[in-house]
């Protein structure tokens, strides 16, 4: 299952569009916003997508608790599990334990990507591309004995790179 994700859109609607509209070119099949949502705009974008979501509250989130109930908003850590995988989502880095077997988090404007023991810790970095002069998302494809995944780059006016592939042997 490829599973398209992004986090800390902020403000930035424009940036964040054209990094679902990538994902989904490249065949995604469940979009993750590990939080920094803000504009309600992305959250209609996701949900007319095409594709089925998750979007965690981030700590500039508060506002969207008065149209929670129209999207699939999640309160963090939130877990859940996708193509027979645990997942645990939050936005703050807060719950860094390896109690599932993919932690999905935002919040540090980085990418970050580690296996340790039996989990896969992902952040896909900043899609509103405020710490740095690049939008940044991710593409985790979980297979049965390994995890794929490619960290995508897009500078202004230029379109999205694949950046880096990382592959995984699952434990």
């Amino acid at each position: 299952m490829k599973i398209g994700i992004i986090s800390d859109s902020h403000t930035k609607v424009g940036k964040t569009k054209k990094a679902i509209d990538m994902l989904i070119e490249q065949g995604v099949e469940f979009f993750i916003h590990a939080g920094d949502i803000v504009a309600v705009e992305v959250l209609e974008y996701l949900q007319n997508c095409g594709v089925r979501y998750v979007a965690v509250y981030g700590n500039n989130d508060a506002h969207l608790v008065s149209v929670h109930n129209n999207y699939n908003l999640v309160q963090e850590p939130h877990y859940f599990k996708l193509a027979d995988t645990t997942c645990k989502l939050m936005h703050l880095p807060f719950y860094m334990t390896g109690d599932t077997e993919v932690v999905i988090f935002g919040h540090t404007h980085k990418f970050e990507l580690e296996y340790k023991g039996k989990t896969l810790y992902l952040n896909p970095g900043e899609v509103c591309a405020r710490n740095k002069n690049f939008s940044e998302c991710a593409l985790l494809e979980v297979k049965k004995k390994q995890f794929l995944v490619n960290y995508y780059t897009r500078k202004p006016k230029e379109d999205f790179t694949l950046k880096k592939e990382f592959s995984f042997t699952r434990q």
